[in-house]
């Protein structure tokens, strides 16, 4: 992954930025060109709130070149409170604290260090939702 890649997936990446169908308001995550709904053409950004709950999870313990130093650790698709699931690595949370079900919110978090590049990439993980009262 190049500097120029990384900055273009920055909204993506940092603010959890997809897309809304102006036709049948259908939100999508990452974005599309077309509604996966509806097939219409004309999308409008949308910002999700990054909050959601866990769908479905699973274990990395043979983990991709660049991520060795987290495993074992925690992917997970996160169906987000608007709608769309989202495949992401939990974190901040004890293996034994996974579960279905579990409220999550999204951060954002160190992913990996290109050293060709020199660039620290960062992105959207998951961890348990802290609740309002202990913000």
């Amino acid at each position: 992954m190049n500097a120029p890649h990384t900055w273009r997936q920055q909204a993506q990446r940092y603010l959890l930025e997809g897309v809304q169908c102006t036709a049948c308001d259908h939100r999508m995550f990452p974005p599309r060109a077309v509604c996966t709904e509806c097939g219409a053409a004309s999308m409008r950004p949308h910002r999700f709130c990054g909050g959601g709950e866990v769908y479905s999870y699973s274990f990395v313990y043979h983990p991709p070149a660049g991520h060795e130093e987290f495993a074992p650790y925690p992917v997970a698709l996160v169906r987000l409170d608007e709608g769309p699931l989202v495949a992401a690595q939990l974190t901040d949370v004890a293996t034994d604290d996974v579960a279905i079900g579990l409220r999550v919110e999204m951060v954002t978090r160190r992913v990996r260090e290109d050293s060709a590049d020199g660039v620290i990439v960062y992105g959207y993980k998951f961890r348990p939702a802290i609740p309002p009262a202990r913000r």
